[in-house]
């Protein structure tokens, strides 16, 4: 028997997947005066959807990685960063990373209290 179950390692997965996407959407800011500079996001949720039905093997799998978006609207110099959405996103983003934590950390006091390590 696994210590942790599907959900807790999609719950893991989706943290790293949260924190990947923080860093891209922060090197999008970054980036925002730079002409030509393509806008980049990190698709974690359809990667997760489908993984999970494949069990603990194919979440171990999931590695979310940055990739240009395409469908962004190019501005007079190239770039395709707006600055609003990008902090928009960001926002959003950080309030599912803090929740994903908590309701892993909840999980794991749970294990904690029930072998009596808390």
């Amino acid at each position: 028997m696994d210590l942790f179950d599907t959900t807790q390692l999609a719950l893991n997965r989706a943290i790293a997947g949260a924190t990947t996407r923080q860093a891209t959407l922060a090197n999008n800011l970054a980036n925002a005066n730079t002409p030509g500079y393509q806008r980049q996001d990190v698709d974690f949720h359809s990667a997760l959807k489908s993984a999970i039905s494949g069990g603990p093997q194919a979440l171990n799998n999931v590695r979310p990685s940055a990739q240009a978006d395409p469908t962004a609207p190019l501005r007079y110099d190239g770039s395709s960063v707006d600055v609003d959405k990008e902090n928009a996103a960001m926002a959003e983003n950080g309030l599912e990373h803090e929740a994903l934590v908590s309701v892993s950390k909840a999980r794991i006091d749970i294990l904690k209290t029930a072998l009596g390590t808390r």
